[in-house]
């Protein structure tokens, strides 16, 4: 019967936290028949879930609309992150002396499963600039981000591109050319891949066992990325991310 009641918790958990995870898009508000229906549940128990959380600080309601959002104490945990983090921490100095050196926004990204992951970002101070939101999730097969990440997977790619989360009108032969690309030079290169008007460059951070941690990019609008400033850009986040992974 413990073993049993063991399970029951463990599964309660997982639905919490597929709730919390259901405001990790780019909606800030949602009805409960939404949530219930993107976690596949009734929603009585979607309710009840809701209940428990709110009690907890984990998601809020409006009060008119009955919409929930995320609470407070999901800031709490977030800010704690980022003073207890210590990549975060080892890598916003030289972040930061990047911006001021290229004028563009810097981020640092990880791999989730089959996704990316923005932990770290020092925006640019350009009055058009990239607005670089930390804890946003983003594909892995568009983005220079992305494509560091996995040319550099443990795993070998040829695994990566069947999951079945990737999207069926991939060209996974030239995808894997692109990848393939991007171990020979050292860096990625995307322009206008996942947003109109927005271009990046990003290389690897590694580890002292030689694993790849995350991808240091620079990104901004597509009009400053020149052919010349691409290659000043890509130069100077490979020497940033070589130097970072004599830390991390």
């Amino acid at each position: 019967m413990a073993a049993e009641g063991e399970k029951g918790t463990v599964r309660a958990v997982e639905r919490a936290l597929d709730i919390l995870l259901c405001f990790s898009g780019s909606d800030t508000e949602l009805g409960l028949s939404d949530i219930a229906k993107r976690i596949g549940l009734h929603k009585s128990t979607v309710h009840r879930l809701l209940a428990s959380l709110e009690s907890k600080g984990f998601v809020r309601r409006h009060p008119t609309t009955e919409k929930y959002r995320l609470g407070w104490s999901v800031l709490e945990l977030v800010s704690n992150i980022n003073r207890s983090d210590d990549l975060s921490s080892i890598v916003r100095p030289e972040m930061t002396r990047l911006r001021d050196l290229l004028g563009e926004t810097i981020s640092l990204y990880v791999r989730a499963g089959m996704e990316r992951i923005r932990i770290q970002a020092v925006e640019s101070t350009q009055p058009v600039r990239r607005v670089a939101d930390i804890g946003k999730r983003l594909p892995l097969n568009v983005g220079a981000s992305g494509k560091v990440l996995l040319a550099y997977a443990e795993e070998p790619l040829e695994e990566i591109l069947y999951d079945p989360s990737w999207p069926a009108d991939l060209n996974r032969e030239e995808f894997a050319k692109a990848i393939q690309t991007v171990r020979d030079q050292g860096y990625a290169v995307s322009i206008e891949e996942r947003e109109l008007g927005a271009a990046a460059v990003a290389a690897p951070i590694f580890s002292r066992a030689g694993q790849i941690v995350a991808a240091l990019s620079v990104s901004g609008p597509v009009d400053r990325f020149t052919s010349d400033a691409v290659v000043l850009f890509a130069d100077e986040v490979r020497k940033s991310a070589e130097l970072l992974s004599k830390f991390v």
